[in-house]
């Protein structure tokens, strides 16, 4: 079957969107017009920077790897589906070029577990690989941080294996290679063991992948990935940028698929937003946090109307029902604290307990737990109704 071909396959077994589908063709258009990305011996200064000419002719917003092997980033609107996208890569690297090794990143625990489960439950409703022929008669080898250290020297061994995937967290990747008073970083191989990393440093189809990269991308824990040696970087986020500070967010040079939330709004992945308005209102009558409590309330009203609304339709039909949430776009962490107060103050404090902040101000267990909420926003067993965002 020709290269092109597995293309249409995979992303008709995996029923990919629209943009899914572009950003597929547009690793396997990459991966064809300069071969040398599947060499995994080319990795001079000099060839890295052969081959970034080579794809800056084919995709300009690529003007650099920002790595010491080659990256690819494919920045996709949140909603649009990167695990998808994740599950897709790998069936088409399988397929078309035979590549077995791969090495997910996850930004912390939460997520992890998510992708440990979305790669290895097989009958679960988020499983990646659902309608791959080939990983139906033989599943991927799901490795994670708690399992690796059962391997040994065994998968070396082991040449006709399945496609293996490692998935670790690089939050404790961090933890364990910040290097306290010590003038460097400790190395990626004790975090590892050194049997392990010398192990998957030594494949020649080793592909990293990245998820929400834009999460760790200046960490001790992604320069320590260096070390492993990949044959190709993919990462994915929906925000290709990082934070600079009094500078303003700097964006990232390995960009060859940007799908932005406009465009996802546009072609009807993303919900789009409902206007509200009130008749004969003056802003000018009033201050600006009267005017932030009055939008509040207003969209609160809404979205019980919303609820009631759900709740019908579920009675009427039989059908499950589904829960709504408010989202609320706050200017900076500090808005955002200062709105979640009002937030729960407001209607007799109907809302205390009912609402979430997602920002940069949250590390450690709270982030944790900031992230397990939002993951979990519309089960009805989880409480949250509100959500505050900051650039996340």
């Amino acid at each position: 079957m020709s290269r092109e071909k597995i293309v249409r396959t995979v992303a008709g077994r995996l029923s990919l969107r629209e943009p899914q589908s572009v950003s597929l063709e547009r690793l396997h258009n990459a991966l064809e017009s300069v071969p040398a990305l599947r060499d995994s011996q080319a990795r001079s200064a000099e060839e890295l920077a052969a081959m970034q000419a080579a794809l800056h002719a084919e995709f300009p917003t690529l003007t650099d790897f920002e790595r010491d092997f080659p990256s690819l980033c494919f920045a996709l609107a949140t909603g649009v589906g990167k695990t998808r996208l994740m599950g897709a890569f790998i069936s088409y690297l399988h397929a078309a070029y035979g590549y077995k090794h791969f090495f997910v990143l996850a930004p912390n625990l939460t997520i992890y577990d998510k992708l440990i489960r979305d790669f290895s439950d097989t009958t679960g409703p988020k499983y990646v690989f659902k309608g791959i022929a080939d990983f139906a008669i033989e599943a991927p080898e799901v490795i994670t941080g708690e399992t690796y250290e059962q391997k040994g020297d065994l998968v070396s061994q082991a040449i006709d294996a399945p496609v293996q995937i490692n998935i670790f967290n690089i939050s404790k990747i961090n933890s364990e290679v910040r290097g306290g008073k010590a003038p460097k970083i400790k190395r990626l191989s004790e975090y590892l063991g050194q049997s392990y990393f010398e192990y998957l440093a030594g494949l020649p189809d080793l592909v990293l992948i990245m998820d929400e990269s834009h999460r760790y991308r200046a960490s001790a824990g992604i320069r320590a990935l260096n070390e492993l040696k990949p044959l190709l970087g993919l990462e994915l986020t929906a925000t290709p940028f990082i934070e600079g500070g009094s500078k303003g967010p700097v964006p990232f040079k390995n960009v060859v698929m940007d799908y932005p939330l406009a465009r996802a709004i546009e072609d009807g992945f993303v919900k789009e937003p409902a206007v509200v308005t009130q008749q004969n209102f003056n802003p000018a009558d009033h201050s600006a946090e009267q005017l932030e409590r009055i939008k509040l309330m207003d969209g609160i009203r809404v979205h019980e109307e919303t609820k009631v609304h759900l709740l019908t339709y579920a009675e009427q039909t039989g059908q499950k029902p589904v829960k709504p949430f408010m989202l609320v776009i706050a200017r900076d962490t500090t808005h955002a604290t200062g709105l979640l107060t009002t937030i729960e103050g407001l209607f007799d404090g109907q809302y205390k307990g009912k609402v979430i902040q997602v920002d940069s101000s949250k590390s450690g267990a709270e982030e944790e737990e900031m992230i397990r909420r939002l993951l979990l926003v519309e089960s009805y067993a989880e409480p949250t109704e509100i959500v505050i965002h900051v650039n996340m």
